[in-house]
This record gives C-alpha cells, structure tokens and sequence, in this order.
C-alpha cells in the first residue's frame, strides 16, 4: 500500500514538473511566435481592425504606421517572450517579461468588447464570431502569464 501511495506520489511529481514546463515554455512559444509575426505585413493588415477598434490602442495608428504600430507589438511580445525564458537564470527579469504578457493579454481579452466578437447571423452573444473565438485562448494565456509571475516571484534567487 505504501509502494502504491509512494508511485502516485512520484507520478503527479512528474505531471507537475512537465506541466509548468510546458506552461511556461508553451506561453515562450506561442508569444514568440506571435510576435515575430507582427513583424510581417501580413500580420500587421490582420491585426488592423483589433487595434482600431480598441479604446486602448487606437490612438497608436494616429501616432505610427501600420507596419510600425505591428511591429511596436510584435516587439514588447518577443521581449516577453525571452524575459519568461530565462526564468533559470534571471527569475527578476522573468518576473518582468510576465507582467509584459499579462498586460498583453489583459488588452487583447478588451478585443472581445471593442470588436464585433458575436456573430450577429447567429443570434449574437454567446455565439462568437471567428475574431471572437480567436481571442477566447486569450483567457488560458492570461492564466499561464500569471501562473509563471507567480513562479518567478516565489524563486529563491528573485
């Protein structure tokens, strides 16, 4: 019975470990991944209608171009990204790179308000639109942006 409890035990051990790896390393990714393509015209016309219609960020096309307003982005998304890689070595820069991702998902999760986000043809809320259910993973992002601010913040070298 003993051996049994103690295999459980090592087992969720095992679950915990890959899964905060994988939270965090995953949140790297996909902000990575995002970011470098905000680098690209593609991304910056496919962003166009999130950022003028936000009441955070619509000022930011009075002020820049379009590819410079993506760009300015994609920019502060890369930089969370390695700032949350690097927990390891600099848990306080880490730290630092979530709050980034935090307020980065705490702006796009506006979007689903600001945006057309239900889709009207089907009767409107809670029926998303594709803009809509694009932004609904934001909401998982937002919980590891905060769950690796939390990690960093408790590491013994912050």
């Amino acid at each position: 019975m003993a051996a049994q409890i103690q295999t459980v035990s090592v087992q969720e051990s095992v679950f915990k470990k890959l899964g905060a790896f994988l939270i965090r390393y995953g949140l790297v990714l996909v902000l990575g991944w995002i970011g470098a393509m905000k680098l690209t015209a593609y991304e910056a016309e496919g962003i166009k209608n999130l950022v003028e219609t936000s009441p955070f960020m619509s000022w930011m096309y009075k002020v820049f171009s379009l590819q410079a307003t993506s760009n300015l982005i994609g920019v502060a998304e890369l930089m969370a990204a390695a700032l949350i890689a690097i927990r390891p070595l600099a848990p306080k820069l880490s730290a630092i790179g979530s709050v980034l991702a935090v307020f980065t998902f705490l702006t796009t999760l506006t979007f689903l308000f600001s945006l057309p986000g239900w889709e009207t043809s089907l009767g409107g809320f809670p029926a998303l639109s594709g803009s809509g259910g694009f932004l609904l993973k934001d909401t998982v992002l937002l919980g590891a942006a905060l769950y690796t601010l939390g990690d960093s913040l408790r590491s013994k070298q912050a």
